[in-house]
């Protein structure tokens, strides 16, 4: 039989969830920031400003933030002083993160579009490898956390910033019934595209449980993994060290 992958709740063919994925990111990158602060009620920036504390970027680093597109996460590291590369294979993203750079002026990231899996930098090259609300949309999960093994020099850190499942007791049937019901329709009246969030909220819930996924990065070849749930698991910083 040939291999499926899943596409929120349907499974589909590689090539084909490659396609819609970024059929998906291309509908919604010009309100992507807009729909992020509506459907969150403003927290993902407490999030990341969260995550950006666990990474510790350095004056002087290499770091390369994947799946960064619109830059949230490269902004605030370079703020901070380290040299930082933005990644993301859909250039509808990237071009908006270019945009609001040049707005911010924000200069010195390199914009690079690349695909996680196969990435077309040298081995050992980066210090940091950032991903925050990006690989549960990755083809192969397992490909893109060996690249990131690959491109990170030896003791270079992988943090990964995703949403999973809250464990915290009422919460998650309360959040369940907000994002199934009322974010497609937010995505309809802010980014007229009800079907790209409708996906992006199945694929929450088809990435694997925190336990699952910290395993799969020690597959990867990263050691002293750490998980660190937030708002009982609603959103989780993953960790892991390359040495």
């Amino acid at each position: 039989m040939s291999e499926t992958v899943s596409f929120g709740y349907e499974e589909v063919s590689p090539e084909e969830k490659e396609g819609r994925v970024g059929a998906v990111f291309s509908s919604v990158a010009r309100k992507y920031d807009v729909m992020n602060d509506a459907m969150s009620v403003g927290m993902h920036r407490l999030w990341k400003d969260k995550f950006v504390r666990r990474v510790k970027p350095r004056e002087g680093e290499q770091i390369l933030d994947m799946a960064g597109g619109t830059g949230d996460i490269a902004f605030r590291m370079a703020a901070q002083g380290a040299s930082i590369t933005v990644s993301d294979i859909n250039q509808d993203m990237l071009d908006v993160g270019i945009e609001r750079a040049m707005e911010q002026g924000i200069d010195g990231l390199v914009w690079s579009r690349q695909n996680a899996e196969v990435l077309s930098f040298g081995d050992r090259f980066f210090d940091a490898y950032t991903i925050a609300f990006g690989i549960r949309n990755v083809t192969h999960i397992d490909k893109a956390l060996a690249e990131a093994h690959r491109v990170l020099k030896f003791g270079g850190r992988f943090f990964c910033l995703e949403f999973s499942t809250t464990e915290w007791p009422g919460f998650k049937e309360v959040y369940d019934a907000y994002s199934h019901h009322l974010v497609p329709k937010i995505g309809q009246a802010i980014a007229g595209d009800a079907e790209s969030y409708r996906y992006l909220i199945e694929s929450i819930r088809r990435f694997p449980p925190m336990p699952e996924f910290e395993k799969m990065i020690r597959g990867a070849g990263f050691k002293h993994t750490k998980v660190e749930p937030i708002m009982g698991g609603l959103v989780a910083i993953h960790s892991g060290w390359k040495v």
